[in-house]
Formats: C-alpha cells, structure tokens, sequence
C-alpha cells in the first residue's frame, strides 16, 4: 500500500507542491523594493527642489528690499522700498533661474518684503503620479542706520 502512495506522479490526498512559491514570493517582494526605492528617490528630489525654491524666494526678497524709495528718503519721510521696483527686481532676479513670482507682500510700514515663488515639482520614477506643486517663501527687511551687530 505504501509503495502505491510513493510512485512518481502521485501526490497524497489533500496535499499540494509547492513548486513555485518562492519565485512568487520573490516577484511580489522585488516590485515592493522597486516602489520604495522610487519613493524615496522622488521624495528627496522634491525635497531638494523645495529647498531651492526658497533659496531663490529669499534672495529674490532680498534683491526687492535693495529697491529704496529715493524720493520718500530725501523727502525726510523715513526709508521704505519702491514697491514696483520690488516687483521689478524680483522678477528679474528669478527670471535668471526659470522661475516666476508667485506673490509679492509688502508690510504696512513698507519695510518687509516677503516674495512668494511657485515652482512644479516632476519626479524622476513615480511620472505624473507624484507631480506636484512646490512653494517657496522668503523674506527680508530693510534695516538702515546699523551701528553695531545685534547679539542675543
């Protein structure tokens, strides 16, 4: 009775082989690997552009903040920027680099400028399932008649 059980081509009642399991178990764990590999690739590019983007939005409020209103100065009326030679200056500015104003806010005194840039983010493995918009933010404000370095 046992040697008709072992015959080759003959499996047992109820059992199956599992020939091929592993070969399915590694496919599914590899397209898993790949996928996280892409993410974190993708994040860190987005990170990156993000970085940059305010970078270029601090230099570009920077750049505006140099634009002084001559005729408010020598009016005795205090300092403040030109707000349309802000605009101007930080428009151009980014121009340099490929990227556009998004917003440019100006206090009430007129002596903080904050310059908004909004760039698209396109990710290198994930496509257009990833894309997305990036924001960058910066600020400077005027400081005139420093004497000495501020300490905390």
């Amino acid at each position: 009775m046992l040697s008709r059980l072992r015959r080759p081509g003959l499996r047992p009642a109820g059992r199956r082989s599992d020939r091929g399991a592993v070969a399915l178990f590694v496919a599914i764990c590899a397209a898993y690997l790949v996928l996280v590999i892409a993410l974190v690739i993708d994040a860190g590019g987005r990170l990156r552009v993000a970085e940059r983007t305010d970078a270029y939005a601090q230099e570009a409020a920077r750049v505006g903040g140099q634009q002084l209103d001559q005729a408010a100065v020598l009016q005795g009326k205090g300092f403040k920027v030109q707000q349309d030679y802000v605009r101007q200056a930080a428009a151009a500015y980014l121009r340099l680099y490929g990227l556009q104003v998004d917003d440019v806010v100006f206090s009430d005194e007129g002596k903080v400028v904050t310059v908004t840039v909004r760039t698209d983010y396109r990710p290198v493995l994930l496509g257009a399932l990833g894309q997305r918009k990036v924001t960058g933010k910066g600020s400077a404000t005027l400081v005139h008649g420093v004497k000495k370095a501020e300490t905390d």
